[in-house]
């Protein structure tokens, strides 16, 4: 997901986590002219689940720019995408 702004991926991302069982792939990024981006993998069905959800969480505060879902993505993609993956914290 693609957003113009920070604060409204931040937004949309944490409604993503909460969604569905997903990971944030890396950390998210600042791409240049206000745009950021944040990576998530998982299940196809559960990734598209978080997409939906936060990109509705995201437009509620912000402009999304893109958010797209890459079922089963060739081999190749894997040199562009983030290697790291963050973990979240168990809920209390």
């Amino acid at each position: 997901m693609e957003t113009r702004g920070l604060a409204c991926l931040v937004v949309g991302v944490d409604a993503m986590l909460k969604s569905a069982n997903i990971e944030l792939a890396g950390p998210m990024k600042q791409v240049g002219s206000a745009l950021c981006n944040a990576v998530i993998t998982g299940d196809v069905a559960a990734v598209k689940a978080a997409i939906d959800t936060g990109a509705a969480a995201a437009s509620a505060c912000g402009e999304v720019v893109s958010a797209h879902v890459i079922a089963r993505p060739d081999d190749a993609v894997d040199g562009v995408l983030p290697k790291e993956t963050v973990t979240r914290a168990p809920r209390k």
